[in-house]
């Protein structure tokens, strides 16, 4: 099954907008969300992940998740999670490659699930929401570093998974697309855009189309067939972008252009890329990025303009972390002040204290790791930002290329979006694989 749709990938990028169309339908979207978990696990264990079919399809629901969450797929919200760690627990049960478990990582495991004795919510509050809701992501990327940590991955396995993880995410824009109405209709401010977002949170959407714009931009980098029609890709990837741009979410968008910047610089050392040429590329890629910015600019009434340099909708100058930078000062007094950690999902209780008001749940995952795990938290931290970088030193530009971009993406996402989507952290764990079999 799966080589079928990778030898018919402009059909199945297809489907998967119609797919987009169908999610606005009643009864698509539960069936959908059960059969990605379903199909799986029975391909999985027919395969005995001979090929790689445990990350093909992990990286598949990564990017599904978000879409499924928009038009409510999942019996659980936290599906998408599960079934990344259960396909990728699979993975090592039925797979042929002697796994190289990694001590730190199940060392971190550990130390993370330490943090749920301390854990105290009000009363009427759900203590097992609290624990799964800032646990599921970190778990999630504990298990697949486990999986992906120095495993080799061959390099046309690695772009399979990368095409597969974009596939769903069609479905994303096509289905915001039939969700937002005539843009002459809405009313621009200066804040994220649920209406442009299809009703869903701007911060997952955009995090999510801007992984979208990074896979586009490594096929129409490498060469690598997608649609067959480079022209083709190069419209998908403006789309992405204009759509991207539109949700008024800043976070996801300038994680991604960052990563593509890293990717694009190394990958150029890594074909020896004369100055001539990639200066023409580079300017084939500004006048583009221009002029999207400048047609979407123009739809936005100038608020895109605003909203990217903080400022509200009469231009003047506001908070640009929109009150998140309250948030985290705020964690960083309570990790001070209580240096073995306040236990997991107390932080917005925790917070009322000095803010006067029960807030959402962090999006800075820095910060809640230190507030909630304390010192245990900060360690954990260490460990997360170095050992990725002992990875990338060790690799050629081709493979500190995928390396550093996924090292950044993961970072920024963690900064602005925390880990409720299973996207940062199978990210994160990426940045620890040996990619093989690439040209010289």
């Amino acid at each position: 099954m799966i080589e079928k749709i990778l030898n018919s990938k402009l059909l199945y990028i297809g489907i998967h907008i119609i797919f987009g169309f169908l999610g606005t339908l009643p009864l698509f979207p539960k069936l959908y969300g059960s059969l990605i978990i379903i199909i799986p696990i029975l391909l999985i264990y027919l395969s005995q992940n001979k090929n790689e079919e445990a990350f093909i399809l992990a990286a598949y629901i990564t990017g599904a998740e978000v879409f499924i969450r928009m038009t409510k797929g999942f019996i659980l919200y936290e599906t998408g999670k599960y079934g990344v760690i259960l396909f990728l627990v699979l993975g090592i049960l039925f797979g042929k490659y002697k796994q190289v478990f990694s001590l730190q990582y199940i060392f971190y495991i550990l130390l993370i699930l330490l943090g749920i004795v301390f854990t105290q919510v009000p009363e009427g509050e759900s203590i097992r929401k609290a624990i799964v809701f800032n646990l599921g992501g970190p778990i999630g990327l504990g298990i697949a570093a486990i999986y992906f940590y120095k495993r080799p991955i061959k390099k046309q396995e690695f772009l399979n998974a990368l095409f597969f993880m974009l596939l769903p995410l069609f479905s994303m824009v096509t289905y915001m697309y039939f969700k937002t109405p005539d843009l002459r209709e809405i009313v621009f401010h200066s804040e994220a855009n649920f209406v442009t977002s299809g009703g869903f949170g701007p911060n997952q959407v955009a995090t999510a189309i801007g992984l979208g714009m990074f896979v586009l931009v490594v096929f129409i980098a490498s060469k690598t067939k997608l649609s067959g029609f480079l022209f083709l890709d190069a419209v998908f990837l403006i789309y992405f972008s204009y759509r991207g741009l539109l949700t008024f979410s800043r976070g996801g968008i300038l994680a991604s252009t960052i990563s593509i910047i890293l990717f694009l610089f190394f990958y150029s050392l890594y074909k020896k890329v004369s100055i001539k040429i990639l200066t023409k590329y580079i300017f084939i890629g500004g006048f583009f990025l221009i002029a999207i910015w400048l047609y979407t600019s123009n739809i936005t009434g100038g608020m895109l303009d605003n909203r990217y340099t903080g400022r509200n909708k009469i231009g003047v100058k506001e908070d640009i972390t929109s009150g998140r930078l309250d948030i985290v000062k705020v964690q960083f007094d309570n990790f001070l002040e209580y240096p073995l950690g306040i236990g997991v999902g107390n932080g917005k209780y925790e917070r009322q204290k000095s803010i006067g008001k029960v807030t959402a749940a962090s999006h800075n995952e820095v910060g809640r790791l230190l507030e909630e795990h304390g010192i245990i938290g900060f360690f954990i931290l260490i460990m997360l930002l170095t050992v990725p970088l002992f990875n990338f030193l060790r690799g050629n530009n081709f493979q500190k290329a995928f390396i550093i971009s996924f090292y950044v993406i993961w970072f920024l996402t963690i900064n602005h979006s925390a880990m409720r989507i299973a996207i940062p952290g199978f990210i994160y764990a990426l940045s620890l694989i040996r990619i093989t079999n690439y040209e010289e």
